[in-house]
């Protein structure tokens, strides 16, 4: 959950950044005081990407991801919480939140990310659980 003051604030619609144009993606997001502010950089039926910035100070609580997500941090240093440890990740680290893991995201200093979420299709999920024998 974001702490009670603030506020999430989603600066674009589903279609994404402009296609096939030149951005600087520390620019395409803005800090905002006592909010998360999210955009979303591209999104299909297959996954999305976005960057995500936190005031410092923010907080937010999710019960679990709904797909494997990488997290990687654009500008400052965050700290997460992964199945109870925190860990705290700074400017140009990532990490993976594994599916159906229960995390957080805590902003002891302002920071922004970039996550991508990329979705099981019915093929690979079956083909994953298909043996191979040589």
């Amino acid at each position: 959950m974001p702490t009670k003051n603030s506020k999430i604030c989603n600066e674009s619609n589903d279609e994404g950044v402009p296609k096939s144009k030149v951005h600087i993606i520390l620019e395409i997001i803005e800090y905002v005081p006592d909010s998360i502010v999210r955009r979303t950089i591209i999104k299909n039926r297959n996954g999305k990407i976005s960057a995500v910035a936190f005031a410092k100070g923010e907080k937010f609580c999710e019960t679990t991801a709904l797909y494997d997500t990488y997290v990687q941090v654009i500008d400052g240093e965050a700290q997460v919480t992964i199945l109870g440890k925190d860990v705290d990740i700074k400017l140009g680290e990532g990490t993976i939140i594994p599916v159906n893991t229960v995390h957080c995201f805590k902003a002891n200093h302002e920071f922004k990310m970039i996550t991508t979420i990329i979705k099981h299709s019915e093929t690979t999920k079956s083909s994953a659980a298909k043996k191979v024998t040589l």
